[in-house]
């Protein structure tokens, strides 16, 4: 495998999808408790943390998620994707309905058209990384992604983990041949929690309702305090909801 990925813990597989501002190491505030309950396992997409950005013939984040998910011997798990993790999952729920039992989708992407807001955040990002100012990149994606309840720690983090990730793609080979799985939204009949946060941008409120509306058995969860990356802005919370998500005993949430 050409990905970094580790795994904890035992029972139900649960498998963690990173946002792609950041890597495997934004869900470390939630890994032990979830690993007391589960078999947990994160990775890096390649491009991002601990992963390189190289390829000898065409792949997708999908495709190297179902992948490890054989080679470790996963028959099925719930999967958790944040942000374009998110997307990642909806594109294994996809391409490999029989390794996904449950999603849940934290400020997904799902490929809706940008809104004015978010291309103007993407035409400044651009401009910083043709300016050579890969830090300045990273900065304005923490800024951009956090909410008001994430910590300086938090933040540092997050600005070290974006300006890894500009750097291992900037260096990739330029041809490598990324795609994407077509997603029929209404096929996937996995049952999924869609998380918004209050404080997030419209367009990912305007995703997570599209999704609940066009996927069968998908339920929606506002949270009033959230960013883009609640795991990162109240780790214990999102640890506690995963749990009662996920717990085979579990109440509906």
């Amino acid at each position: 495998m050409n990905i970094w990925w580790e795994e904890s813990g035992s029972g139900r597989p649960v498998v963690l999808l990173h946002s792609t501002a950041a890597d495997g190491r934004m869900w470390d505030e939630v890994w032990e408790p979830l690993a007391a309950r589960f078999r947990v396992i994160r990775l890096d997409f390649r491009g991002y943390g601990r992963s390189p950005l190289v390829a000898d013939k065409p792949y997708s984040d999908a495709g190297d998620v179902a992948a490890l998910l054989d080679e470790l011997g996963v028959g099925t798990a719930a999967v958790v994707g944040a942000s374009g993790g998110g997307r990642v999952a909806l594109g294994l729920a996809a391409i490999r309905p029989d390794l996904v039992s449950e999603l849940v989708l934290i400020a997904a992407a799902a490929g809706l058209d940008p809104t004015p807001e978010l291309a103007a955040f993407g035409a400044e990002e651009d401009r910083l990384l043709e300016a050579g100012d890969v830090r300045g990149a990273a900065e304005l994606n923490a800024h951009m992604w956090l909410g008001p309840d994430a910590g300086e720690q938090a933040r540092a983090k997050l600005v070290e983990m974006q300006r890894n990730a500009f750097e291992l793609q900037l260096a990739a080979d330029p041809e490598l041949e990324f795609t994407r799985p077509e997603v029929d939204l209404a096929a996937i009949a996995a049952p999924a929690l869609v998380v918004i946060g209050g404080h997030d941008l419209s367009y990912f409120a305007d995703t997570g309702r599209h999704l609940v509306a066009e996927m069968p058995a998908a339920t929606l969860l506002e949270l009033p305090w959230a960013g883009h990356l609640p795991a990162m802005e109240r780790p214990a919370e999102i640890a506690e909801l995963l749990i009662a998500r996920l717990a085979a005993d579990r109440p509906s949430v």
